[in-house]
């Protein structure tokens, strides 16, 4: 039997950090190496302690979890769970700051703090830490400004004389999907896009409830593009992202409006990626684009394939710039990623398709 998985517990509530501890250690596959009751304490205790992953609380005095997550990516990269029930508008910022800063994952912490609420998404819990501690973490480098839509447009090779795959530039609809790390590989994505982007772009990201909002106020605060959650009925205009409802399956209707159902999981998932780029490729055939990005399992691979089938472009993340490379492997394995770039390389490549 492998060694159970050294996770450091960061919480400035006794009754959260007990209960936490108490969950965890009921696991063969984890064990609580330690806990900290602030940043400070946890930076003193990781050098001690080697944790494969850090479970870490938003909102603690003397040291946050924000910079401890600097402070952690700087001196000792390792994986970090942000484990918050700061799901308010006006803490959602921070939350998806610790994102960029170079955790990895969130969390919701009950918000009724009962054990029996900890109880019941107990497994969810363990399965992050277990998916989170296979992933290779390097240093954290001060981010570099975001190069304009002009300089890519510059940098870019010259067009090549016959299109790869069978692939046409008049792209009318993008859809992305992603899971772990997505939100860290969306922004790099789309803040690289113009305001005048001539297509609309729909997103399902995997995400814990009660975080979506969040994410795209985020997201919109960041990106020259308009961001909001797909309305059921609307219709989906150039120069906007439309991200998926939670728990609810993102599709387009036979007139191109949003449709959403909470039908059964697909690949283990409601939103599904599969789910919209089927639906895409039904609304806009050969003229849809489908991008997928970082995340664990296969979801969004047979999604990928049709888009493929129909004579749309694929890309698929590359492994070194994946947090998690499950679902782009899946769709490379299937034949289904016609282009597989870093993530800095795949908004330039948009760019030029559209």
């Amino acid at each position: 039997m492998p060694h159970p998985i050294k996770v450091l517990l960061v919480e400035d509530s006794p009754v959260a950090l007990a209960i936490l501890k108490k969950l965890l250690s009921s696991s063969p596959e984890v064990t609580v190496a330690g806990t900290a009751s602030n940043g400070k304490e946890a930076l003193e205790a990781i050098a001690k302690l080697q944790p494969q992953v850090i479970c870490t609380d938003l909102h603690m005095k003397e040291m946050d979890g924000l910079e401890l997550t600097k402070q952690v990516m700087s001196k000792y990269p390792r994986p970090i769970l942000v484990i918050s029930a700061s799901v308010q508008k006006e803490n959602t910022q921070r939350i998806f700051e610790l994102l960029q800063a170079g955790a990895l994952d969130i969390f919701p912490k009950p918000v009724t703090g009962l054990p029996s609420d900890y109880e019941r998404v107990k497994q969810e819990l363990i399965t992050k830490i277990k998916i989170l501690s296979g992933v290779k973490v390097f240093t954290k480098l001060p981010p570099s400004p975001l190069v304009t839509t002009e300089q890519l447009r510059s940098e870019l090779p010259p067009p090549i004389a016959e299109p790869l795959f069978g692939e046409i530039t008049n792209i009318k609809m993008v859809a992305i999907g992603a899971s772990t790390g997505g939100p860290q590989a969306l922004y790099k994505i789309l803040c690289q896009l113009p305001s005048n982007f001539p297509a609309p772009i729909i997103c399902t990201q995997h995400i814990s409830v009660g975080f979506l909002q969040g994410l795209v106020d985020w997201l919109g605060s960041e990106c020259k593009l308009k961001i909001k959650i797909a309305q059921i009925g609307e219709l989906p205009s150039a120069g906007t992202i439309y991200f998926a409802p939670e728990e609810r399956h993102l599709e387009l209707s036979p007139q191109g409006r949003f449709i959403s159902s909470t039908s059964d999981r697909v690949d283990g998932h409601c939103p599904s990626v599969t789910v919209m780029f089927k639906s895409a490729i039904k609304a806009y055939g050969r003229a849809t684009a489908g991008i997928l990005l970082t995340g664990m399992g296969r979801d969004g691979a047979a999604g990928m394939q049709a888009i493929a089938q129909a004579g749309g472009i694929t890309i698929a993340q590359d492994e070194k710039s994946c947090v998690v490379f499950g679902m782009p492997k899946e769709a490379i394995a299937l034949g289904a990623a016609q282009h597989v770039l870093p993530i800095q390389e795949i908004a330039p490549l948009l760019l030029k398709k559209v």
